[in-house]
């Protein structure tokens, strides 16, 4: 580690005499959370995933599901923000995620809509809480910074599987995926190297949110080693969403004229193989959350 880094984080782990308790905030960065969740959810044409048009390649959720589980999170990312602004350590972190997972598979009668979305935009929502406590500038490298340096090392530790095994880890222990703990241990690479830039390069092409979000999901599906795919479809399942999100960008992505036509046929087709790229569409909800959180929409 340099001079400079090591420097970096004892100015980030420093003690510093604790800010009056940013309420608005807290408030203002669950709400940003929960739009983010609430746009992955309309987004469409979405291969193989719940939208309000239809389920998707699931036949035990649809978008009431959503819904409900959106209600049950509600207050969850105030109290992760607010937790990391007090400089929490990642054990209260994983607490509060565990709680919110408790409220949202009540919500749901135990189907799994959000799990991957409580870990990854909890984390950032911590982030985002600790960075306006300690000063840290609201950028995408800010956010990344705060996140690797001050629980950095506990998610790497975090990695190691337990003795209980989720089937996202039992899935990456068989096919060499990573998944989000793998992500987050790494400061979420694939939403600062792969969405964030996929989103806002094709906002600077003068296209609309919506293609954004559409062409970082393509991007997302085309990189990611997600093991909701590998759950569901094995190998040959991760490498066809691999090979159909990579002629979806290949093609132009939302700059063709006929993506709509593209990005549907996509959805058909991992309907008709039950795929679904749920990793990817949570990685999506993470991306929306840091472009909005650092164009300055909070207050």
């Amino acid at each position: 580690m340099s001079l400079a880094a090591i420097a970096a984080r004892r100015a980030l782990l420093a003690p510093r005499p604790p800010a009056a308790p940013d309420q608005a905030l807290h408030g203002a960065v669950a709400r940003l959370a929960l739009r983010c969740l609430y746009a992955e959810l309309t987004l469409y044409p979405k291969p193989g995933l719940v939208s309000l048009v239809d389920n998707g390649s699931h036949g035990d959720m649809n978008a009431e599901t959503f819904m409900r589980s959106l209600f049950a999170l509600r207050h969850y990312f105030s109290r992760i923000c607010r937790a990391g602004a007090h400089g929490a350590l990642f054990g209260e972190l994983k607490r509060l995620g565990i709680e919110a997972e408790a409220r949202m598979l009540l919500a749901t009668r135990g189907i799994n809509t959000h799990r991957g979305a409580i870990f990854s935009l909890g984390l950032l929502c911590a982030a985002i809480g600790r960075a306006r406590a300690q000063g840290v500038a609201l950028t995408p490298a800010g956010l990344r910074a705060v996140l690797l340096l001050r629980w950095g090392e506990e998610l790497a530790a975090h990695t190691v599987p337990g003795a209980q095994q989720s089937n996202g880890l039992r899935v990456a222990d068989l096919h060499g995926a990573g998944g989000a703990r793998e992500e987050a241990a790494l400061g979420l690479p694939s939403v600062f190297e792969t969405g964030l830039p996929a989103l806002r390069a094709t906002l600077a092409a003068g296209r609309g949110l919506q293609q954004a979000r559409i062409d970082a999901l393509f991007a997302l599906m085309a990189r990611v080693s997600d093991t909701n795919v590998f759950h569901r479809g094995g190998a040959a399942g991760a490498a066809t969403v691999r090979e159909q999100a990579q002629a979806f960008l290949d093609a132009g992505g939302t700059g063709d004229p006929h993506w709509r036509e593209r990005a549907l046929a996509c959805h058909r087709l991992f309907v008709a193989r039950r795929i679904s790229p749920g990793g990817a569409a949570d990685l999506l909800a993470a991306t929306c959350l840091v472009h909005a959180a650092t164009s300055g929409t909070l207050p």
